[in-house]
């Protein structure tokens, strides 16, 4: 491979990485903007950060949160509205303690979206809190 093609390959490399490094700030934007009591889907918080396809890269981008950032990662859940730890691990038990402790309630293992999800985050700051 000629100079030339390894340069170019190597700032394609650098404007690829510097995209998903701008996406995953602001994915950390996103879950830093999720009301207290209330959730968001992997799927809508990637939509949200400007990527509607890359649910599944939601959580690599909370990973890369520096250990400092008070990330509210525990504000995430699947698009049935499920933890997606398995149930008998701990970070299973702390996301739901740490939802709980904010008023989130769990019905048969699964938060009610229309009440504590993105559609209720919105109403409660428009309308208050109905409950």
């Amino acid at each position: 491979m000629s100079a030339q093609k390894n340069r170019k390959l190597e700032k394609s490399r650098l404007e690829i990485k510097s995209e998903f490094d701008q996406w995953v700030k602001t994915v950390w934007q996103v879950v830093n903007g999720i009301p207290r009591g209330h959730v968001l889907t992997y799927g809508e918080v990637a939509r949200l950060a400007g990527m509607s396809r890359a649910a599944r890269r939601v959580s690599q981008a909370m990973r890369r949160a520096p250990r400092g950032m008070a990330l509210p990662w525990h504000r995430v859940v699947n698009a049935q509205g499920k933890i997606s730890f398995p149930e008998d691990s701990v970070g299973f038990q702390r996301q739901k303690e740490l939802l709980e402790n904010e008023g989130v309630v769990f019905l048969n293992g699964k938060i009610d979206l229309d009440r504590f999800g993105y559609q209720g985050a919105l109403d409660q700051l428009l309308w208050g809190d109905p409950h």
